[in-house]
């Protein structure tokens, strides 16, 4: 035990120091002679002083001393034993099918079956506190919005850009949706998981059936109700109007419940419709799986030691019934809890700087953000908030990652370099070909920075060489009797000249100078005004970037042959 002995909180042991001088020196000044003791006589001394006094107060400093000592001790936390620490986690894992063909438009389920549709996936985020979940989105063809992940967050946050109108390929094929789901669970290696498909309708239900397994049970919600509704064209640009088929009947999406409950129990899991409360995904959230394996024990190689400073307390018990004594129990503790002596060292108890400065980023305060990260790349992201860009790009061009040139480039794009830009998008690019983000980035400022040459380019043009020219040239473009720029100045000097004594003619202004002047400068300001609308539109439109995205799949799948058409017999 004493080889093993030390303590965890080492530091506490520096406030053993202040007690001893303190005691010392109290008890010294207390024990010291009296003055008394200077003017009587030994003899009499005895008898007129209480010595018992004195020997009282040295057992109470030493009882006050030994109590301090015993508290520092305790607090400094002693250890001689290791124990084991089995951690838990649970590795639950489910994955959302979110069926976005164009019945998902119908309004009898008010208001839309979209709407609530999405709703309802909120709702199961919120309430997944662990395990990690997934998003998938199908319509004719089926695409992954979020793989596996515990930041339900960013799933919550990309929800409500999802929609019909988005999906490259019309129809619905959920087939495609079941495999691309089962091919999260082999890359995340989960042997078994949840998947909660919400639909209003399965045509093949029996190709759905075929991916039954007992170790990925496929739960069903529907969406809609049994007397259907139209399917607005309103994402068309065509308000008022409805989807009809090929013979020019309105089209009624109905929910077949029987249909869908049938299909869930083939596939090893439950049905419900959806509702307004968070039964239906309570139980759905809740089917069965094989093993229990959903809940693990994980063996981690730390030191976990045994703190041993609760001793103190049984020591310090004696001293502390005496404490309650005429109040003294109440002034020790009154003075063991200083207040605080600012609002930053109260937070620096009880959180790091980095967690302070990421509460205050969503507090809407990065410039107090960008002051509390300790981490260089959580500032410069602060600092980006705060349009501080000049900072943030030195901090984000430490770090020669895909991200961080990304993150460099937007941050100078932001201040009007758009050459240093496109560089910093290239070197993301160079490290990460596939980067759709950096490359639509890179492509925009490339344009503007085109745009932008060629009006520096025409601007020199327009200056004229001769002054007859430039006037000719004006006097074309501009309506008569105009006041044009430098007319005053050149009426001016005209009249200087006829008044001058000597008859020195003065030179001549160019009459499209100042113009030209300021046609660069209101080119330059419109080119950043543009720049700044749309780096600003960038990051705020994540059903953009998810178009893109889908659009990009679905090509390279037309591409490799993998696409089958067969989903597009139906277009809702």
């Amino acid at each position: 035990m004493l080889e093993s002995l030390h303590f965890i909180r080492p530091w506490w042991l520096v406030g053993l120091l202040p007690v001893i001088v303190v005691c010392v020196l109290w008890a010294r000044h207390r024990a010291g002679r009296s003055h008394w003791e200077t003017q009587i006589a030994p003899e009499l001394l005895a008898v007129l002083l209480e010595s018992a006094n004195s020997s009282r107060f040295n057992t109470k400093v030493w009882a006050i001393a030994a109590a301090l000592a015993v508290a520092t001790v305790g607090l400094a936390g002693p250890t001689w034993e290791r124990l084991p620490q089995p951690v838990t986690q649970k590795t639950d894992a489910t994955v959302v099918i979110l069926d976005l063909s164009l019945s998902m438009f119908a309004e009898d389920l008010a208001p839309s079956r979209l709407v609530r549709a999405r709703q309802k996936i909120t709702d199961i985020l919120r309430l997944r506190q662990e395990g990690v979940t997934g998003l998938v989105a199908y319509a004719g063809d089926a695409h992954v919005v979020a793989p596996l992940t515990d930041d339900t967050r960013t799933i919550e946050n990309l929800l409500s850009a999802l929609s019909p109108a988005m999906m490259p390929v019309l129809g619905s094929d959920p087939m495609a949706a079941m495999a691309l789901t089962r091919e999260l669970f082999a890359n995340s290696g989960y042997r078994q998981g949840r998947i909660l498909l919400i639909t209003d309708g399965v045509r093949r239900p029996s190709e759905i059936a075929a991916y039954a397994a007992p170790s990925f049970p496929v739960s069903i919600m529907g969406v809609g109700t049994s007397r259907g509704g139209t399917i607005p064209l309103d994402f068309a640009n065509q308000r008022g109007q409805v989807l009809t088929d090929q013979q020019g009947q309105t089209v009624v999406a109905r929910l077949d419940e029987a249909a869908l409950a049938g299909l869930a129990s083939r596939t090893h899991g439950r049905y419900r419709t959806l509702t307004l409360q968070d039964d239906d995904i309570l139980d759905l959230l809740e089917t069965p799986l094989p093993s229990s394996e959903a809940t693990s024990e994980l063996e981690r190689e730390f030191d976990v030691w045994a703190d041993m400073g609760y001793w103190a307390c049984i020591l310090l018990l004696p001293l502390v019934l005496l404490g309650f004594r005429r109040g003294v129990l109440v002034c020790v503790c009154l003075a063991c809890v200083p207040p605080p002596a600012s609002a930053n060292l109260w937070d620096d108890l009880w959180l790091r700087r980095d967690q302070q400065g990421y509460n205050a980023i969503q507090q809407g305060r990065p410039d107090e953000a960008s002051g509390l990260f300790a981490d260089p790349q959580w500032r410069a992201s602060a600092q980006y908030q705060g349009e501080d860009y000049p900072s943030a790009a030195q901090g984000f061009a430490a770090d020669p990652t895909t991200t961080g040139y990304y993150n460099l480039g937007n941050a100078l794009a932001k201040q009007g370099q758009l050459e240093e830009a496109v560089a910093a998008y290239t070197q993301a690019l160079d490290q990460d070909p596939s980067h759709e983000d950096a490359a639509f980035n890179k492509a925009l400022v490339e344009g503007l920075l085109k745009d932008q040459q060629s009006s520096e380019e025409q601007a020199p043009q327009q200056q004229p060489n001769e002054q007859g020219e430039g006037q000719d040239s004006r006097n074309e473009s501009e309506p008569q009797g105009a006041d044009q720029p430098g007319d005053e100045e050149q009426d001016a000097q005209q009249a200087e000249s006829e008044q001058d004594p000597d008859g020195e003619e003065p030179q001549p202004s160019e009459p499209g100078e100042e113009q030209s002047s300021e046609q660069m400068a209101q080119s330059r300001d419109e080119q950043q005004d543009a720049l700044e609308q749309w780096l600003r539109r960038v990051p705020d439109e994540p059903g953009g970037l998810l178009r893109r995205k889908f659009r990009y799949e679905t090509n390279q799948r037309l591409r490799s042959g993998d696409y089958s058409s067969q989903a597009q017999e139906q277009v809702w």
